[in-house]
């Protein structure tokens, strides 16, 4: 059965550059993965294409419950029910916390004011912040910029959530508070991919990992197998470098 997000024959090439060379990828609804591997080897490029943030070649397909990512109407269907949290934040400095996180809902789904605020705080409470509401992001650490990136996500109700290392830009004493509001996230049900470096949470949140290098998925496995018994020589090479250091 194809999956809740379903990957074919996904190639991208940046110029001359085979960024992603024919992935096929089936993710299903509720899974959590974790997709782990060297810098340059197209984790991020991904997931990046999975909303069309990266164009991708005419051959390959990408569906997000059945609906094919495609420029527009599609599009815009597919990115209402996707989520993304980059690894810089991308918060607007100009508007508070709680305005960054009401505008989408409001912008997209005609949300009322009224609705939209109370949702906002609702999902600062959510991630530990609601006493933050009022400031401006540039009054936050970069663990509460990112938590509030995720509760900014989640505002639009989202069937998916992706991830792009959403801790590689913070102080190693902020990351534990961003992985805790994940680990939360995992326990809801909403589909997660998670592009990052962090392997402790991958071992324990993940219903699978996903290893790639040099644009190719080269191992899928559960996290127990993926860590203690992986096949592929490029994975156990992989995990031997991260872990032992």
């Amino acid at each position: 059965m194809s999956g809740y997000i379903s990957i074919r024959n996904l190639q991208k090439f940046y110029g001359h550059y085979h960024a992603l060379r024919g992935i096929d990828l089936e993710i299903a609804r509720g899974e959590v993965v974790c997709v782990v591997g060297p810098s340059g080897s197209g984790k991020s490029t991904l997931i990046r294409c999975i909303n069309r943030l990266e164009d991708f070649f005419a051959d390959s397909a990408i569906h997000v419950d059945g609906v094919p990512v495609l420029p527009g109407a599609n599009l815009a269907k597919v990115r209402a029910e996707v989520g993304m949290v980059f690894q810089s934040f991308n918060l607007f400095p100009h508007l508070t916390v709680r305005q960054n996180i009401m505008l989408a809902p409001r912008r997209v789904r005609g949300t009322t004011k009224a609705a939209a605020a109370a949702q906002a705080d609702q999902l600062l409470a959510r991630v530990g912040l609601e006493s933050q509401a009022e400031k401006y992001p540039s009054g936050l650490s970069g663990g509460q910029q990112q938590r509030v990136a995720i509760a900014r996500a989640l505002a639009m109700e989202p069937q998916v959530l992706l991830f792009d290392e959403p801790t590689s830009a913070l102080d190693p004493e902020m990351v534990g508070e961003v992985l805790d509001v994940m680990r939360d996230l995992a326990q809801t049900g909403v589909t997660m991919v998670v592009v990052t470096h962090e392997m402790g949470f991958a071992r324990q949140v993940a219903d699978r990992v996903i290893f790639m290098d040099g644009g190719e998925v080269i191992e899928s496995a559960p996290p127990a197998e993926f860590f203690s018994a992986p096949r592929e020589t490029r994975t156990r090479n992989f995990l031997h470098a991260v872990l032992d250091h």
